[in-house]
């Protein structure tokens, strides 16, 4: 009796025993086995001290934020000769229609200069500075062709900070910072940042503005950016690093109206020329040489048709056809004599080749039409070289003012 009272009580400690001892497992073959309560996730684990980073020295802070410090001073420098224009604009069959846009203030005289597409035709012009002070803006000159206008506001001199000095908007280089400041979507001292991503571009400005304008008078040396320039900033400056202004925010490419990644600007160098005759004639007075070309895009300028044609240059100017009565006719060039087909277009070739004026060579219209819009005027008599055949000549030729209506050209047609 007392060994089967013994044997079941061994029983009772063994099985209490094996119910207070972690159970034994036997691991996989090769892994030692740790039991659960040895492990730093354990409840019964200190948990390692904690260590607080401490802040990166200011010159480091400093030199991460050059950039950021660099923008914020351009900004609180130049924000307050920015202002806001909004321009009532009559509507066929009655009622207003209204754009907006930016301006900057020119001289202390209370000139702004803004974007032409935004106050023309305009009945009321308001312009809100910085500080939301409001006023109303007078029209002083317009030009269709450069995009460019000049209003005037009647205030205290105290409140006219002129914005920071032009740029040579010929040094202008892709890549470099381009900085707006303007007006989008009516939200006033917004300022958007970007870089140079073309220049030597060209618009149809005056086309794009009167119906009535003379087709083909392009708007030169447009500098592309990839800057947010959304509806507002038209009329806005471009900055580069140093806060002076490279052109003004004219027009977008989009077939949204929002902005996409493809932003214009006028250059500085073309406000320079046309804003104080603006200023002081209230219209602007171009010259003229009245040769017709074929239009240089996608390969049909002169470096894309050499081969094709046979040309004895790689740039210039072709010349395809001469306006009658025009200086071009008067001085004697000529424009092509035959047709050529070149990659599926048809090309009238074999006239002069425009290669430089007063010395400077030019590679396309566009950069001959630039150097005509900043360094000549109407009356002034240049000096063209010029190339025909296998041979090159320089020609005097003085400049009259743009037609105020289309005339005949004489090209391959006739």
């Amino acid at each position: 009796m007392r060994f089967r009272n013994a044997f079941f009580l061994a029983i009772i400690i063994a099985i209490v025993t094996a119910c207070s001892e972690d159970p034994v497992i036997v691991p996989p073959q090769g892994y030692p086995s740790t039991p659960a309560r040895d492990l730093p996730v354990s409840v019964n684990a200190q948990p390692e001290a904690q260590t607080v980073p401490t802040t990166v020295p200011n010159t480091v802070i400093q030199s991460a934020d050059a950039e950021y410090m660099l923008l914020t001073n351009i900004f609180e420098r130049i924000s307050p000769s920015v202002v806001n224009i909004e321009a009532d604009i009559p509507k066929e069959g009655g009622g207003l229609s209204t754009n907006r846009g930016s301006g900057f203030v020119f001289d202390r005289l209370g000139h702004i200069v803004t974007s032409a597409h935004i106050v023309n035709n305009a009945s009321k012009i308001r312009v809100t500075f910085n500080d939301g002070y409001l006023t109303e803006g007078t029209i002083v000159g317009l030009d269709t062709y450069s995009d460019l206008s000049v209003i005037r506001v009647a205030v205290d001199t105290d409140r006219l900070r002129t914005a920071a000095m032009m740029a040579d908007s010929e040094q202008v280089r892709v890549g470099q910072r381009a900085i707006a400041i303007g007006n989008p979507f009516g939200l006033s001292s917004s300022m958007s940042a970007g870089i140079v991503s073309g220049v030597g571009r060209t618009l149809l400005s005056a086309e794009l503005i009167d119906i009535n304008a003379i087709p083909g008078f392009q708007n030169p040396s447009i500098i592309q950016t990839d800057t947010p320039i959304n509806p507002g900033s038209s009329g806005g400056p471009l900055l580069n690093s140093f806060g002076e202004v490279m052109g003004v925010s004219t027009a977008i490419r989009s077939d949204s109206g929002v902005f996409s990644g493809v932003g214009f600007a006028v250059p500085a160098n073309t406000v320079r020329r046309v804003v104080p005759e603006l200023i002081e004639t209230g219209t602007v007075d171009y010259a003229w040489v009245g040769i017709f070309v074929t239009p240089e895009d996608n390969g049909f300028g002169v470096a894309g048709l050499a081969e094709a044609l046979e040309l004895p240059v790689q740039s210039g100017v072709l010349v395809r056809g001469i306006t009658v009565g025009s200086p071009a006719d008067v001085t004697g060039l000529r424009g092509g004599t035959f047709i050529r087909e070149v990659r599926g277009q048809q090309i009238c070739a074999g006239g002069d080749i425009i290669v430089a004026i007063n010395g400077t060579y030019v590679h396309t219209l566009h950069e001959m039409v630039n150097y005509l819009l900043v360094n000549a005027k109407p009356g002034d008599t240049v000096t063209l070289q010029v190339v025909r055949g296998g041979s090159s000549f320089e020609v005097p030729m003085t400049l009259i003012s743009r037609p105020e209506e289309e005339a005949r050209v004489r090209d391959c047609e006739g």
